[in-house]
């Protein structure tokens, strides 16, 4: 283990046992029934609560200039408004998870709507996001922030470890990180929708928008094929709209009030998955190794600060919960964690890294994985040694 750069977590997750993950009765039986239980008037009231701060934020970007000069200012208004806007990605992700109320159909609506808005294709990412729940931190069936490996066996692993591990040497580990930085939070989220990156090798190359061939089809088995195609109506109404607003108002605007805030939104998504779910001490597990709630306990919670958890429905900070029970609402989600934080301390992660720093140890640090004695955890490596 000399080769790992700890984080804030001093590896804690490194030392962690099966004996010490609690089974699914034990953390239920730590919980509140109630917190278990979403109720349709609460989430509506925090879906107000967005769509309000994000109508006072629009009227505050309709108030400044369409011109080239105000380009910095518009820059500084797509980060605040892509900020406020993912307040509307975390609603329609826990619709997606059965956590926003109890009338389906209603759900289903306002999931679609918000994802389609934001150009997700609904129920394409339910599906593909569920198989990341069941598979968290599987280095054969896990999906999304799969890590190559080094010395796989080519098959059930994402081989190439070595030679990335030389890239990061030859580059420079300072060069390597802001690489990282730029494909992972302006590219990584489309480059996931439209050829499954950083998705496990058991899915192949899929797309949430086809979902037939020439693409994978592993990730849409039976109805949800058909489900896909309705996640592109959504999508493809939205589009219409855009291009409605281009050829009326200008191609200007529409970047300005739209595209620009959309990048951010996509880049505070990435944020999550990745910071969740990477960290340079915590591993990833072999099929024999892994199991449900082991996965679910390698989620990490973080601190975001007061400001951004009230904006984004504590999605940072309580994420061990989440995995573990989603359809846990948000509202009740953050009172879970103070109770699983205290009941499982083993098995709790929390690293108190600042975010920035916590994403450049990541972006730096986390290149390939590589596994340990027995073959039942993939460890981080983050220097290049020829005796792989």
């Amino acid at each position: 283990m000399s080769n790992i750069k700890f984080s804030g977590l001093k590896g804690q997750a490194l030392a962690i046992k099966n004996k010490d993950i609690p089974s699914l009765k034990e953390f239920q039986d730590v919980i509140p029934d109630y917190y278990l239980k979403c109720d349709t008037k609460t989430s509506l009231k925090y879906l107000l609560q967005t769509t309000l701060i994000q109508s006072f934020v629009v009227a505050i970007g309709l108030s400044i200039p369409f011109t080239v000069k105000m380009i910095p200012i518009w820059i500084i208004y797509s980060i605040l408004s892509g900020t406020t806007a993912m307040g509307f990605w975390v609603i329609a992700h826990e619709c997606g998870h059965g956590a926003f109320s109890k009338n389906k159909t209603l759900e289903i609506l306002t999931g679609y709507s918000l994802h389609s808005l934001l150009l997700v294709p609904y129920f394409s990412w339910q599906r593909s996001h569920a198989v990341h729940h069941r598979f968290t931190n599987n280095v054969t069936n896990g999906e999304t922030h799969v890590p190559l490996v080094i010395k796989g066996n080519g098959v059930t692993e994402k081989i190439g470890g070595e030679k990335e591990l030389h890239f990061s040497n030859k580059i420079g580990k300072k060069n390597y990180g802001i690489l990282q930085l730029i494909l992972h939070l302006i590219f990584g989220w489309p480059a996931y929708l439209l050829t499954g990156s950083t998705g496990g090798i058991k899915y192949g190359t899929s797309n949430h928008f086809w979902p037939t061939k020439p693409f994978s089809k592993v990730l849409w088995p039976s109805i949800w094929a058909k489900k896909v195609w309705i996640s592109d109506i959504g999508v493809a109404l939205t589009l219409l709209g855009i291009f409605i607003c281009i050829f009326k108002y200008g191609f200007l605007p529409v970047i300005a009030m739209y595209i620009g805030p959309l990048i951010v939104v996509n880049s505070w998504l990435v944020v999550y998955t990745w910071l969740h779910h990477t960290d340079s001490d915590v591993p990833h597990l072999s099929n024999e190794e892994f199991s449900f709630m082991r996965g679910a306990f390698l989620s990490i919670d973080r601190p975001y600060g007061k400001i951004l958890n009230f904006l984004h429905h504590n999605i940072g900070s309580s994420h061990v919960v989440h995995h573990v029970c989603p359809t846990i609402p948000h509202y009740h989600a953050k009172k879970a964690t103070l109770i699983v934080k205290k009941a499982f301390k083993k098995a709790y992660l929390f690293n108190p890294d600042p975010i920035p720093k916590a994403l450049w140890n990541i972006a730096c640090n986390c290149i390939a994985v590589k596994s340990d004695i027995n073959g039942e955890r993939y460890i981080w490596q983050s220097s290049y040694k020829k005796k792989y």
